[in-house]
């Protein structure tokens, strides 16, 4: 498992694997919950938008957008070719905007609720660490062409939810906030 748990206001542990699964785990009791398989390995850490969407990218070069409550597809994002896919977790902004890399060398931002791509950035090399968005808007990722990379969006910073981003919740303590 290469993929860090992301955790819902519910206290529900969403966590991908190497099995290409996408699963839901309710964080007290230990019981599946669901699952979701996509098409390739899940190494992407999942974000939680403020309706409780969950985002992961997988291996098969896709960002799927799952229904938190029941793992129901919403809708399934296709990034570039490329030999590995998403590794990138995802960044959701205050509006629903996610932004998520790709080993096709792109940024992308994706509404979060159609799943249409907005734009992308070309970066000079594959995309494989996650976004963070800064409280003026500015997403910032960094690629293996040793690079870091701020590009200033319209946007006015994370979404307020449980978990927008890797390793983070709206509070950017690392803890579920209920």
């Amino acid at each position: 498992m290469q993929s860090s748990p992301a955790i819902g206001a519910d206290g529900t542990v969403y966590v991908g694997s190497n099995d290409k699964w996408l699963y839901a785990i309710n964080g007290k009791t230990e019981v599946k919950l669901w699952e979701f398989q996509t098409g390739g390995i899940v190494r992407s850490s999942p974000a939680i938008g403020f309706d409780g969407t969950v985002y992961v990218g997988s291996d098969d070069n896709k960002l799927y957008a799952l229904s938190g409550k029941t793992g129901v597809k919403l809708w399934e994002f296709q990034t570039g070719d490329s030999f590995i896919g998403v590794n990138s977790s995802p960044a959701i902004s205050s509006d629903s905007t996610v932004y998520v890399g790709s080993w096709d060398k792109k940024l992308y931002a994706i509404n979060g609720k159609s799943g249409v791509k907005l734009w992308e950035f070309q970066t000079g090399g594959n995309v494989v660490s996650s976004p963070t968005i800064g409280s003026d808007g500015t997403v910032y990722v960094g690629s293996d062409d040793n690079k870091l990379y701020a590009i200033k969006t319209n946007r006015k910073g994370h979404a307020k939810s449980p978990w927008p981003m890797f390793g983070q919740n709206a509070q950017r303590t690392g803890r579920v906030i209920k």
